[in-house]
């Protein structure tokens, strides 16, 4: 079965404190982004790369490939103005109706090749594969005027990649868009559809702030 990744990098540098869009900021010698894209090119040179940008950085997408010489192909779709809007058109990039996609932010460059393999493999079975991690910590449940300490085992952080059935996930990105909708399997559950969780990596960050790139720096060393 044919595998795509959509790679949607529409960050900006904003907690970064920095002027450079966080998914082209150096780390270990390449831009963030080049990092994640090369993570899918380990697990398979097969599988087809859908990047998503926004229209203004396309171009400074183009230069930085020149500028280090990369040269894996991947097919460019123009971001929206959310996440929901970006994923909807990278999905359009893709013309079969067959096959299975794994959706992944641009700013996760860690995550491992047994990680993306194991997603495709369970969405092949499951129709979806959303990777995920245990909490580590004790959490509670707030308002106002209380707090209440909640069992930490019947939650989980969620993760990309989010990989699923082909069609399924093209019929699901056609529900309409609502702000609750913040990841592909949110959309998927609000579309109808089971998720399936498996277990992700504590490794595959998602680079946000400052202290992230110190994380990943030193993760990408080890």
């Amino acid at each position: 079965m044919k595998e795509y990744a959509i790679i949607v990098a529409g960050g900006k540098g904003t907690r970064m404190n920095n002027v450079t869009s966080k998914q082209f900021i150096e780390v270990a010698g390449l831009p963030i982004l080049m990092h994640t894209i090369n993570a899918f090119v380990t697990y398979s040179s097969e599988v087809q790369i859908i990047l998503v940008l926004p229209p203004d950085e396309v171009e400074i997408w183009k230069s930085l490939c020149s500028k280090f010489s990369y040269q894996v192909p991947v097919t460019i779709a123009t971001g929206g103005d959310s996440r929901f809007q970006s994923v909807k058109n990278g999905l359009a990039k893709i013309n079969d109706t067959e096959g299975l996609v794994a959706i992944h932010d641009g700013v996760r460059p860690l995550v491992g090749k047994d990680i993306i393999g194991a997603s495709y493999h369970l969405a092949a079975v499951h129709k979806s594969a959303v990777a995920a991690v245990r909490l580590k910590e004790s959490i509670r449940i707030t308002n106002q005027d209380t707090t209440k300490a909640v069992d930490r085992s019947d939650y989980r952080l969620i993760q990309t990649p989010q990989t699923f059935d082909l069609a399924m996930i093209k019929a699901a990105y056609d529900i309409k868009e609502e702000a609750s909708l913040t990841d592909d399997a949110s959309v998927a559950e609000r579309a109808g559809f089971k998720i399936s969780l498996f277990e992700g990596s504590y490794a595959n960050i998602k680079i946000t702030t400052p202290e992230d790139l110190i994380i990943a720096e030193a993760l990408m060393k080890e």
